[in-house]
């Protein structure tokens, strides 16, 4: 079925707000990403540092650790790999292992990393942070302000990476969610209803990260990742029909489901959306 890739969410942390501690085991991490695959996940993006406000600072020696057996045993099932890390060392270390993809919320913001990049064929997911550098932090960016933010970083980092000659059809755009847009969750809500206006400025793919973010807490009342389910579910139908190439999701299996519903509307007549 026609429709973004999903990026199933395996975080091999002790900190990550959502599934922290699960995973640290390399066989309860395999296990997870295996299932995510049998629910639908094109790609499952590994994390073996968390990056919310809480957590603590994890050595690239011990990320490399931790990653090693997971990505080895997934590459010999043939299931595609992301690796989310900001640090260099992982992020070279990922591309010996030939990941397909890196994925790093600093948005490759390290020149000296370039030439290696160039030398790869994986995708980069590019992500912008207000925070810049660095794990997320509480910036109080006001809604009517993150577009313009977003657009000059993308803006002066697609020409970075292009400069160093890393070819532009390997980027990914994603935008931020959550404490990396802002603390304000109207900023989320803004930058989720005008994805198109995004994949019209730069004309490259997009991802979307929303799953059970801090901002569908402050709309919805509900407190605890626990309960963030079926607000996870909205935002992502959402994002696929504004035309998100990818999502990154902790529940692939609800959202395939939700995709198979509105294909099947669609295609009775109902209203077209970007994906279709």
């Amino acid at each position: 079925m026609p429709g973004p890739v999903l990026f199933g969410i395996v975080n091999i942390t002790e900190d990550s707000f959502s599934d922290g501690g699960q995973h640290l085991d390399p066989d309860a991490a395999i296990a997870s990403a295996r299932r995510l695959v049998a629910a639908g996940a094109g790609v499952i993006d590994l994390g073996a540092a968390a990056s919310n406000i809480a957590a603590k600072a994890v050595a690239p020696a011990e990320e490399i650790r931790r990653l090693e057996p997971v990505i080895a045993a997934l590459q010999a099932d043939g299931v595609a790999v992301s690796v989310d890390s900001f640090a260099p060392e992982v992020q070279r270390f990922a591309l010996r292992r030939g990941v397909e993809f890196l994925n790093d919320i600093e948005g490759f913001a390290d020149p000296a990393l370039y030439p290696e990049l160039a030398a790869s064929r994986c995708g980069l997911v590019v992500m912008h942070a207000v925070q810049g550098r660095g794990r997320a932090r509480r910036v109080a960016v006001p809604a009517d302000a993150i577009w313009q933010r977003i657009v000059t970083f993308f803006a002066a980092r697609i020409a970075a990476l292009e400069q160093a000659g890393i070819a532009r059809d390997r980027l990914i755009l994603d935008p931020g969610m959550g404490f990396f847009l802002s603390s304000k969750a109207a900023a989320s809500l803004r930058v989720l209803a005008g994805l198109e206006r995004l994949k019209r400025e730069f004309a490259l793919p997009v991802l979307v990260s929303v799953s059970r973010k801090s901002f569908l807490a402050a709309v919805t009342g509900h407190r605890g990742t626990g309960a963030l389910g079926p607000a996870t579910l909205a935002a992502e139908l959402y994002a696929a029909a504004g035309g998100a190439d990818y999502i990154r999701t902790h529940d692939p299996a609800a959202l395939r489901d939700g995709l198979k519903v509105m294909a099947a509307i669609v295609a009775e007549g109902g209203c077209r959306i970007a994906y279709l």
